[in-house]
């Protein structure tokens, strides 16, 4: 299995991010926050439960295709926060990047998987020895730790497959034509490919961490008037959650129409996101540090090791 250097990871994750996440975003207010987010989702979500209603500090919204930008614009402090999976989290804080790890939430292990072609006599993660698997999107990424994880429990050696990374997209189109028979992916690119006769052979039940973390930057910690914002913002960003869990109708409507799947599929994204946030736990201390100690020690991905503990604000949102 290839895997990428310690300075191919860095590089990856960090290179040339400043310019890329200036031009990505609005100028920061001065004395407020600049959001991060995708597909303008926690916006949505946010003014549809009203919960920014009354907001006493200035507020901005930048919206990114995905984690590794989001996490480049922290990074350049273009955003103050930044909503990513778990190991993008990690990989960035392992790059360099000064993030801390304010929020969480738990996500079904059904929202990412290994998946096979429809039609492909590829039966279980133990066919995938000698042939070849996609990863969405990149080393590092939460698909590539549960293929990984996913080969060592089936006593797969990780060099018997041959492992190779594209983005999302272009993966999609592949795996549909028939151009992939194996494809480690989640989310929206997952659901749909079920949708169209993909079989699964492993989900991330069980092999985790699984969740989403809101991420936000050293350089807005360390302002005063900007953390008491964030910790505003997250409280308000709990409250929106809590609002898409009792009126699941009306979430899986605007997850619908931000992302533009129908509303069925929509349905089955927002049962496996699971819209939570709660401050980081010892529980989810202990769920992470396994996995980016496994990355780094077991899969040497990660070019050094990390130490979530470290990473957490735990007082920053409330109960």
């Amino acid at each position: 299995m290839s895997i990428a250097s310690p300075l191919a990871t860095r590089r990856s994750v960090l290179a040339g991010g400043a310019a890329l996440a200036l031009g990505a975003c609005h100028r920061q207010p001065s004395g407020g926050l600049v959001l991060g987010d995708q597909v303008h989702l926690i916006e949505s979500r946010m003014g549809a439960a009203h919960a920014l209603d009354g907001i006493a500090y200035r507020l901005a919204w930048a919206n990114f295709q995905g984690a590794a930008p989001l996490l480049e614009a922290l990074n350049a402090g273009a955003v103050d926060t930044a909503p990513a999976g778990d190991l993008p989290v990690i990989l960035a804080a392992a790059a360099g990047c000064r993030l801390k790890i304010a929020a969480v939430n738990r996500t079904d292990g059904k929202a990412m998987a290994v998946i096979a072609a429809g039609r492909s006599p590829i039966a279980s993660v133990k066919d995938l020895a000698g042939r070849s698997v996609i990863v969405s999107s990149a080393r590092g990424s939460i698909s590539h730790y549960l293929l990984l994880e996913a080969l060592r429990e089936a006593g797969v050696p990780a060099n018997q497959v041959k492992i190779g990374f594209m983005l999302p997209t272009e993966a999609a189109a592949a795996f549909a034509s028939g151009q992939i028979e194996a494809w480690a992916t989640f989310g929206l690119y997952q659901v749909k490919a079920e949708a169209a006769g993909a079989r699964i052979l492993r989900d991330g039940t069980g092999i985790g961490p699984g969740y989403g973390i809101i991420a936000v930057s050293e350089a807005a910690l360390a302002d005063a008037n900007k953390r008491a914002a964030l910790s505003d913002v997250l409280a308000r960003n709990q409250r929106a959650n809590r609002w898409c869990r009792d009126h699941l109708d009306a979430y899986t409507a605007i997850y619908a129409r931000q992302t533009g799947i129908t509303p069925a599929l929509a349905r089955i994204m927002v049962e496996r996101e699971n819209p939570g946030l709660f401050a980081p736990d010892a529980a989810f201390i202990a769920a992470l540090q396994r996995a980016a100690d496994r990355f780094h020690a077991d899969y040497g991905v990660l070019p050094r090791r990390v130490d979530v503990a470290a990473l957490v604000v735990p007082d920053l949102l409330g109960a």
